[in-house]
């Protein structure tokens, strides 16, 4: 009796103990698809697809037709705001400079410095160092372990309130496309001088490629009316969305729109005129790429069919034209030698032959066939 009441016992135990695991192990395997999901799935940030390539396409090397231009982008403006907001990281979100400044600490972009002719200079030898980007322009650090640290209200995110940007518009003969691409960013710091103005201070350039796969990363608000429309920094730049006015382009001279001494061009006026006739070349030239094409250019008026007809078949429109002409002969005729008119007088009049369209000193010549 007790050999059976304990087989029963160890019966009843071992089929709970069935029962439980397999009541746990789906469990343990959705959490274990759970978490292997977390780390396979894209992150997405800002609500938006975190993307590990640029959006914009490669320029060729060997394209057809190129120009390059340097603006200049007043991020006061509501065009370019979106890249100053905020100044300081919250939520989340960070301005352009804040984002662009942190990669160039961490080594993940690199900055190459500024030079006196204001090119971009890509070489290796004109990297900038993190330290000497803080030193020169006094940004406080802290050092700890060996490693510099900043804090987030120590960069001056709020004094960049303008962008150095080189573009490059393009003809692409693969593809028979027309671009405009971001080639490099540099970021302009506006800060108060000793003679109570404000100086601009280029700080370093950035490659546009270099930055792109990380500014898919960073969201941007793009409209006052709807806080939730987002885009990408890559796609802001890659779409255009930027306003920027022309300082400088790449030339024979390599002369800038604007010189200190003002030896290229002495008002605001001539400036601004430089700088129209520039982005007129551009638009012009694009103008000119499609101005060949059948669907864009309005097919050419088809000619009347010529009309068979014969000396005495004379349509009314043209008896009315040859009568003006008469008319109009007549006129001027009788503007002629009053004299002759005179002496004429005696004489018979000689009667010329006429069509049948009366009034008509004109002859209609036969179509031939």
């Amino acid at each position: 009796m007790k050999a059976t009441t304990i087989y029963s016992l160890a019966l009843i135990g071992l089929l709970l103990a069935t029962s439980i695991n397999v009541s746990a192990q789906p469990t343990r395997r959705r959490n274990e698809q759970t978490t292997q999901q977390s780390r396979t799935q894209t992150p997405r940030v800002g609500g938006a697809t975190y993307r590990e390539f640029p959006a914009a396409q490669a320029m060729p090397a060997d394209a057809d037709w190129r120009r390059d231009v340097y603006r200049e982008l007043d991020l006061m403006k509501d065009e370019n705001a979106p890249l100053y907001y905020p100044t300081v990281p919250q939520n989340g979100r960070s301005s352009l400079f804040t984002y662009l400044f942190k990669l160039v600490l961490r080594g993940q972009v690199k900055a190459y410095r500024y030079n006196m002719q204001g090119t971009e200079d890509f070489s290796a030898n004109n990297t900038e160092r993190p330290l000497d980007v803080m030193q020169r322009f006094e940004i406080p650090y802290d050092t700890a372990g060996g490693r510099m640290r900043i804090n987030d209200v120590d960069i001056p995110s709020e004094e960049v309130t303008s962008y150095f940007l080189k573009e490059s518009t393009y003809y692409d003969q693969h593809t028979a496309t027309f671009h405009s691409r971001v080639v490099a960013l540099c970021p302009v710091l506006h800060r108060g001088d000793d003679f109570g103005g404000t100086a601009k201070r280029p700080m370093f350039w950035v490659k546009y490629e270099d930055a792109a796969p990380y500014l898919g990363k960073l969201m941007l608000l793009y409209s006052n009316l709807n806080n939730a429309a987002q885009m990408s920094a890559d796609d802001y730049f890659t779409q255009n969305f930027y306003k920027g006015d022309i300082y400088m382009a790449t030339n024979l001279q390599d002369r800038l729109l604007i010189s200190s001494d003002d030896e290229f061009l002495e008002s605001d006026s001539s400036l601004q005129a430089q700088r129209n006739v520039i982005e007129q070349q551009l638009t012009d030239f694009e103008q000119h790429v499609w101005r060949g094409d059948s669907v864009e250019q309005p097919l050419p008026e088809a000619l009347p069919e010529p009309v068979q007809t014969d000396s005495a078949d004379v349509s009314a429109a043209d008896e009315q034209t040859a009568v003006q002409t008469s008319r109009r002969g007549t006129n001027a005729r009788r503007s002629g030698n009053n004299r002759r008119q005179r002496s004429s007088a005696n004489k018979p009049r000689q009667q010329k032959p006429r069509s049948r369209a009366s009034g008509s000193n004109y002859s209609v010549r036969r179509q031939r066939h």
